[in-house]
């Protein structure tokens, strides 16, 4: 059964985990126990163990904005991204939500676009040579 819950520090270590999976090191510790701290780390849950996560804030423009949305290799296409957009946008204290992705992350794109998220703008600069595209969705 797939669920979601705000993240809490017991769910840390696993977290980290699951993004180590990706990154292939522990460098965002840091940054997702200080998420969770404040409330701003939600899980997707299957069964008792953790799926994927998401982090935002609410920093960017007084909009919030996905900073970060991860799932375990193991665990995609199998609408986990979906559920945690929906429970974010759900609990959201902005009407207007962003986020954003390397342009070359088509897997992302399609997320964004299948859950009625548009394209808002790009950034160049930040990745050589991989601009980030800018998308929004209003609640």
């Amino acid at each position: 059964m797939k669920n979601v819950a705000i993240a809490n520090i017991a769910d840390l270590n696993k977290i980290v985990g699951i993004d180590s999976e990706i990154i292939g090191n522990t460098s965002r510790r840091k940054l997702i126990k200080n998420a969770i701290d404040a409330g701003r780390c939600i899980i997707a849950m299957e069964e008792d163990n953790i799926a994927g996560f998401l982090i935002y804030d609410t920093n960017f423009f007084e909009c919030s904005f996905i900073s970060l949305i991860i799932v375990s290799p193991s665990k995609r296409r199998k609408g986990y991204a979906s559920l945690l957009m929906d429970y974010m946008l759900s609990i959201s204290t902005t009407a207007k939500v962003f986020s954003s992705t390397n342009r070359s992350n088509i897997s992302m794109h399609k997320v964004f676009n299948s859950n009625g998220f548009i394209q808002s703008g790009i950034v160049e600069n930040l990745d050589d040579g991989d601009p980030e595209i800018i998308y929004f969705k209003s609640k």
